[in-house]
């Protein structure tokens, strides 16, 4: 039942509540709430124990939140817990081994190997789950003695936005070598997973496990950087530059996507469309996810926006190795009008005082 009640906790479907003063609308964590304040603590514990920390705060501030339960919604949210316990079936039995399956037919081995460590539930990694609950001081800490290499090992098991905390909250002597020891690093062996479970059993006394596997490279130094702030970004970038040309021009190349335009403020986008030739901009916003390509007609004039839009219409089949360079052109200019100062990337305010 506890896993059962854990699942439900992040579906945030709302529950309408009748009761003989009004209606109410219970959302999913209000529902959640109410169920686990009627069970026992140890029972509660159980289920938060399966929580991901982010849920857990969801969860414990809908317990504060919630006011005037009357006895018709625990009614309601017992039906609804009831309902949705009949209604589980059996589709995700062994679903390991099938979902391995498909992804390898799908990416091939090393790439399937990659998403398996990054989305596989982590059943056995009791002790690297620690590294969830830890904040970033608490983190940078545990490693501040420790090799680079050891430092790089823990960076690429955390999320990226905590590990690019972490990274600034080191000596900024050795940023850039860590940077780059997880851009070049492969498969994570267990002897270097034992060597974290150690660190961290001298942080909390946990049972200790067995096998884990995670992967690092530029992706992931390139979501981490995404995470540090503009000093640190350029100092770090500088130093690779010195180290590997090709491995800091892959890490600087995949820390902003044409993708990524999206999240661009609608001033600095218009300034950037404004600086690209006509027909660069045509083959890029062909090949464009419609929601980026939207965004970006919107910070067009009207007429300037038709134009394209016809253009595209009237274009026929254009090859994808063209749309793909023009989109990198974009994003090559995207990032020289952010050095110079003329555009914001990523909504990024550490640029402007």
């Amino acid at each position: 039942m506890a896993e059962t009640m854990a699942s439900s906790v992040g579906e945030n479907n709302a529950v309408l509540v009748k009761t003989d003063i009004a209606e109410k609308t219970l959302t999913g964590h209000e529902t959640a709430a109410i169920l686990l304040m009627i069970f026992g603590e140890d029972e509660a514990a159980d289920i938060l124990s399966r929580l991901e920390p982010s849920e857990v705060q969801c969860l414990g501030e809908a317990m504060f939140e919630i006011r005037n339960v009357s006895e018709a919604d625990v009614n309601l949210v017992f039906d609804r817990f009831v309902e949705q316990a009949r209604s589980r079936t059996a589709i995700g039995y062994r679903a390991d081994k099938q979902i391995k399956s498909m992804l390898d037919k799908a990416l091939g081995t090393s790439r399937a190997a990659n998403m398996l460590s990054r989305i596989t539930p982590q059943q056995n990694q009791a002790e690297l789950q620690q590294l969830k609950w830890m904040s970033a001081q608490e983190i940078a800490e545990m490693i501040v003695d420790e090799h680079p290499q050891m430092m790089a090992v823990v960076l690429s098991f955390i999320d990226p936005e905590i590990a690019g905390d972490v990274l600034q909250k080191l000596d900024t002597s050795l940023q850039d070598e860590v940077v780059f020891r997880i851009a070049t690093m492969g498969a994570v062996r267990a002897n270097a997973v034992n060597d974290i479970e150690a660190l961290l059993s001298r942080q909390v006394e946990k049972p200790s496990v067995t096998h884990c596997a995670s992967t690092g490279g530029t992706s992931e130094a390139a979501a981490i950087m995404n995470n540090v702030d503009k000093l640190s970004e350029q100092r770090i970038i500088k130093a690779l530059l010195k180290r590997d040309k090709a491995l800091a021009r892959t890490v600087e190349e995949e820390m902003f996507v044409f993708s990524d335009l999206i999240t661009l403020e609608d001033k600095s986008l218009g300034t950037l469309i404004r600086s690209i030739e006509n027909a660069t901009l045509l083959l890029a916003i062909k090949g464009a996810e419609p929601a980026l390509a939207e965004k970006m007609f919107s910070c067009m004039s009207k007429r300037a926006a038709e134009s394209i839009q016809d253009e595209i219409a009237d274009q026929g089949p254009v090859s994808k190795d063209d749309v793909v360079a023009a989109q990198k052109q974009i994003v090559v200019q995207a990032r020289r009008l952010a050095e110079d100062g003329s555009i914001l990337l990523g909504g990024r305010s550490d640029d402007f005082v």
